[in-house]
C-alpha cells in the first residue's frame, strides 16, 4: 500500500500535468499559441466573449491567484465584470503575442508552486473574499481551483476555435 506521501506525490505530478492541459483536459497552451490577432478579436453572434477576452480572463484570475499565494493579494472584484478585457480584441498582433506570452509565464508559475513539496503546498493563504474566510485554502487548494477555471475556459476556446474554422488542434487534444 502506498504512503501518504506517495499518494501526495502522484497527486502532484497530476496536478502539474492538468494545469498544462494533459490527460482528458485539452492543452491550454496549444489552445491559444497559433492564433492570430483577428482571430482572437472576432466575436460570435450569441457567445458573450471572445478568446482573446477568455485568454484575459485567464491571465487575471492567475495572476490575481499568484499574488494572493505570495501574500500580496489585490482587491478581489467588486463584480465579475473586472476579471474580463473590456475590448473584444487586442490591438496588434504583439498585444496578442505578449497575452500568450503572460499565460505562458502564469501557467509556468503555478506549474513551479506544483512541485514545490509539501511545507509550500499546505501553506494556508488568507483570503480576499468573505467567502474565503469561510474555509481553509491552502496553496494546493488554489492550485486545483485554477486546474478547473483554466479547463472550463480552455473547453470554451477548443469550441470558439472550431466555430471560427481554426479547429480542431493541431496538437494536445484529442479529436474524436
Amino acid at each position: 500500500m502506498p504512503s501518504c506521501q506517495g499518494s501526495r506525490q502522484v497527486s502532484d505530478a497530476t496536478l502539474r500535468e492538468l494545469l498544462y492541459g494533459k490527460g482528458a483536459h485539452v492543452d491550454v497552451l496549444a489552445c491559444v499559441e497559433d492564433l492570430t490577432a483577428v482571430l482572437v478579436g472576432t466575436q460570435i453572434t450569441g457567445y458573450p466573449h471572445t478568446i482573446w477576452q477568455i485568454v484575459g480572463h485567464m491571465n487575471y484570475w492567475m495572476d490575481n491567484e499568484l499574488n494572493r499565494i505570495e501574500g500580496h493579494p489585490k482587491p478581489y472584484p467588486e463584480h465579475a465584470i473586472e476579471s474580463w478585457p473590456a475590448s473584444t480584441g487586442p490591438a496588434s498582433q504583439e498585444e496578442w503575442q505578449g497575452a500568450v506570452e503572460d499565460f505562458r509565464r502564469l501557467l509556468g508559475q503555478l506549474a513551479a508552486l506544483s512541485d514545490a513539496g509539501p511545507e509550500m503546498l499546505n501553506r494556508e493563504v488568507r483570503g480576499t473574499h468573505p467567502v474565503h474566510d469561510a474555509r481553509t485554502v491552502t496553496v494546493h487548494t488554489i492550485l486545483w481551483q485554477m486546474v478547473a477555471h483554466n479547463s472550463y475556459h480552455a473547453g470554451q476556446i477548443a469550441l470558439l476555435r472550431r466555430s471560427l474554422g481554426a479547429g480542431p488542434l493541431r496538437n494536445g487534444s484529442d479529436t474524436w
